[in-house]
């Protein structure tokens, strides 16, 4: 029998254990794994960003030494293009889906389309196979810009997608804010652009298959967040192809951000090329595809109006809402700037009058998905950036505007009037305070003071936020419309082995989540064992329960609630089983603290270990009941969470050069009860690095041509760890009401929060040259410029 170990860890800071096996070196990555006869694959793509392909003559690469084989889109019409899982917009997009085959036809559409691809035995003579291909395209008209690709005139991508648009979309009130905004007291417009971020990933994208001819089987091998849902996509929508005919496993995943959610050309033609040859293949980007091809995030331009009162209430909030999508339709897209964005663009705030108009654009740049924050970063942004617009324009201080208009705790569960489900619970106020106390805010404005009067520029920006998380309600998220038409719930199966070892197996994985960690100190709570017996598989879809996957700050709210559901089974088959061999009413019988007894005589008990033991040899049980502790849960949540905080940056620029310093960085986060504090931490310190690193750093670029001038990390600037301070953090806590943990999410919360403190702290400290507003990333060339006039 294994040690009992009632002793709790949830809401200890324990390290995680996925990162001894990573630190050494033997972790098992896609591009680890090498198969018995595998070739390599490699993509030509198009160097013109809009073009007709006239013709290609693969003749010379398929005589090239080490070659076995050279296919292009036509030889891949057998299979259909890549599915959209996502018709936003009341299924308005429908007729103007356009979604990438696995290898272009007849056109590309942007700058890194792929057009052949080549298997050699070694990936570099597959390289060199690859510029040996001749292709003869007719240059078309190009435009990158969501704007303008609405213009009349503007190059037309596709057919049926007139003037390039793709959908509009809107929620909320339009009447109502036309009379609000049309009535104020103070109205202050303001563009505001979210630039294209490019998610860069520790790992980069790619895709494994091998073809089982005696079976007609297919195993894939991907860098994926969710390898059942690509499964499904794949078998009923690409292939057309039974489902079980197709086993996805997730190997190690070197970070994803959201870019790794999404069905991708080259599951599709490895799997087609390995059935071609008879041989596994494998294909793996290098850095500059995954920035030319992969997706990239964000990409807004937004024009909006925000209307109140001289003494602080805000009355009305309109928002006019480009968004580029790209030259093509990715998985999930339409649903990032629609169901995830403009339907939470009221932030903390109690608006009384507010809409949302959206319009999805095509241009001939990569597609545009989920990137950390998904919707929600675009969305905390532009109301924290108009709440300070609007509180310098009535001369009031950004923190105290913030405060009068705070959802109040008694308004949850909230409707917010965009067509939301109700914000489940929430106490900003203290948050904020918490935040002002550490940041010192009194004292600081006093410092900015004397610091202006010598010619030194200080600023503090704050940030209120609150996001949607645990996205996976059928009620809602499986609207035809809304969603994709079907639920996110999530799956866990919970077994305790006659030796009192317990197996997790999860629809959710991690991909440096630490879900390892955190789901074993939940089951461990739960069950009453040892945290050590714990062991939690996932990322097969062979071995695991079908599950939606990782991704939208999820995975404890939903998958982690499936576990604890599958405990709840567990523990009261153990309850029955124990009144059984203890000779004791049902009814009598407690369980808890890792085993069962009779209410009243702790000493009449049996462990889960004894019991399980009883379960698995099975020959005394009671009449009805199956062998074995094992129970499996699919959890369909009723309503999202809804994490918030408060972050406070501080900065100065360099009266000079325009350079931008973040001195301090101050974050409140709230995200319901706290499984793991290291973790939670570490989750914050990314998301925050990301957040900021879109204020100060990066920024996707195509010129006119559309080509990705930031195509390398020479161009495309992330920031290393001297660009940040330390981070000050600190948390409330408001427990979520939707899940029997309390848990909210934290995985995007950082970034949710961070780039609007800084922006707001940016062009705070340079108040006293009259800037008022300044876009994305506040270089010091961009600073330099506007302190200039």
């Amino acid at each position: 029998m294994t040690a009992e170990a009632p002793t709790k860890v949830i809401g200890k800071a324990l390290k995680r254990r996925e990162d001894p096996q990573l630190i050494v070196g033997q972790g098992n990555f896609l591009d680890d794994i090498k198969l018995a006869g595998m070739v390599h694959a490699v993509v030509l793509r198009s160097p013109y960003a809009h073009a007709r392909i006239r013709s290609i003559d693969t003749s010379r690469a398929q005589a090239h030494p080490g070659v076995v084989a050279v296919f292009t889109g036509e030889d891949m019409l057998d299979i259909n293009p890549l599915p959209c899982a996502w018709a936003a917009a009341g299924g308005r997009v429908q007729n103007n889906l356009n979604t990438p085959r696995a290898l272009a036809v007849g056109e590309v559409h942007f700058a890194g389309d792929a057009v052949a691809l080549v298997l050699a035995e070694d990936r570099y003579v597959a390289r060199d196979a690859a510029d040996l291909i001749d292709v003869d395209y007719e240059p078309l008209g190009v435009v990158v810009d969501a704007r303008k690709a609405v213009e009349p005139g503007a190059p037309q991508l596709h057919e049926n997608a007139p003037n390039n648009v793709i959908f509009k979309w809107d929620c909320g009130d339009a009447a109502a804010t036309d009379a609000a905004i049309g009535s104020a007291e103070v109205v202050v417009r303001e563009e505001i652009i979210n630039q294209r971020l490019l998610p860069t990933p520790m790992e980069t994208r790619g895709a494994l298959a091998r073809y089982e001819s005696s079976t007609g089987e297919y195993t894939l091998w991907t860098t994926s967040q969710a390898p059942h849902v690509m499964r499904l996509l794949l078998t009923a929508f690409v292939f057309g192809i039974p489902e079980p005919k197709l086993r996805v496993i997730s190997p190690n995943v070197g970070g994803g951000f959201g870019q790794k959610i999404f069905c991708y050309n080259d599951m599709a033609f490895t799997m087609w090329a390995s059935k071609k040859i008879g041989r596994p293949v494998k294909f793996v980007e290098d850095r500059s595809e995954n920035f030319k091809y992969s997706t990239a995030g964000r990409d807004h331009i937004s024009d909006v109006e925000i209307a109140g009162t001289r003494d602080g209430q805000i009355t009305g909030l309109r928002v006019q809402t480009y968004a580029n999508l790209g030259a093509y339709i990715s998985t999930i897209a339409p649903g990032i700037p629609t169901t995830l964005y403009g339907r939470i663009i009221t932030g903390v705030y109690k608006i009384p009058a507010a809409y949302a108009h959206v319009t999805g654009v095509y241009t001939n740049t990569a597609m545009v998905d989920a990137y950390r924050g998904a919707g929600r970063p675009e969305a905390s942004y532009l109301i924290e950036r108009m709440i300070d617009r609007f509180a310098a324009e009535i001369g009031m201080d950004p923190a105290e505007v913030r405060r009068r208009n705070f959802i109040q705790p008694q308004d949850f569960p909230y409707h917010n009037g965009m067509g939301l489900l109700p914000y489940d619970s929430g106490n900003y106020e203290p948050a904020l305070n918490r935040a002002l106390e550490m940041v010192g805010y009194a004292d600081f404005r006093a410092e900015q003071a004397r610091a202006r009067a010598e010619g030194r520029y200080l600023g503090v920006g704050l940030s209120s936020y609150v996001e949607i998380c645990g996205v996976a309600p059928s009620a809602w998220i499986g609207l035809p419309g809304e969603g994709w038409g079907a639920g996110l719930w999530e799956s866990a199966n919970v077994r305790v082995h006659l030796t009192g070892q317990v197996v997790v197996t999860t629809g959710s994985l991690p991909h440096g989540q630490g879900l390892e960690t955190t789901f074993a100190q939940l089951v461990a709570d739960e069950l009453g064992v040892a945290y050590e017996n714990v062991v939690v598989e996932h990322s097969d879809t062979a071995g695991t329960p079908f599950g939606y996957g990782t991704y939208g700050s999820r995975s404890a709210a939903v998958g982690g609630t499936a576990i604890v559901k599958s405990t709840a089974k567990i523990k009261e088959k153990a309850r029955r089983l124990a009144a059984h061999m203890l000779e004791a009413s049902v009814d009598d019988v407690v369980f808890e603290d890792g085993k069962a007894y009779v209410r009243g005589s702790p000493d009449r008990s049996k462990s889960i270990g004894e019991i399980a033991l009883q379960a698995s040899v099975a020959y005394s049980l009671p009449e009805g009941m199956e062998p074995f502790l094992d129970e499996t849960t699919y959890y369909d949540p009723p309503n999202c969470t809804f994490p918030f905080g408060t972050h406070i940056a501080l900065v100065e620029v360099d009266g000079e050069t325009g350079a931008v310093t973040l001195q301090r960085y101050v974050g409140v986060d709230d995200v319901g009860t706290v499984i793991n504090p290291l973790i939670v931490d570490g989750q914050l310190h990314g998301g925050i690095a990301q957040g900021v690193a879109q204020a100060l750093f990066e920024r996707g670029v195509y010129d006119d041509n559309g080509q990705l001038v930031t195509g390398t990390l020479m161009d495309y600037a992330i920031p290393v760890a001297s660009s940040l301070p330390s981070y000050e953090l600190d948390r409330t806590v408001t427990p979520s009401p939707v899940n029997p943990m309390g848990v909210k999410g934290a995985g995007e919360a950082g970034t949710i929060g961070s780039a609007q403190a800084v922006m707001n702290a940016v062009i705070d400290a340079l108040a006293p040259f009259g800037v008022k507003h300044l876009q994305m990333p506040a270089t010091a060339e961009r600073v330099w410029k506007a302190m200039h006039g």
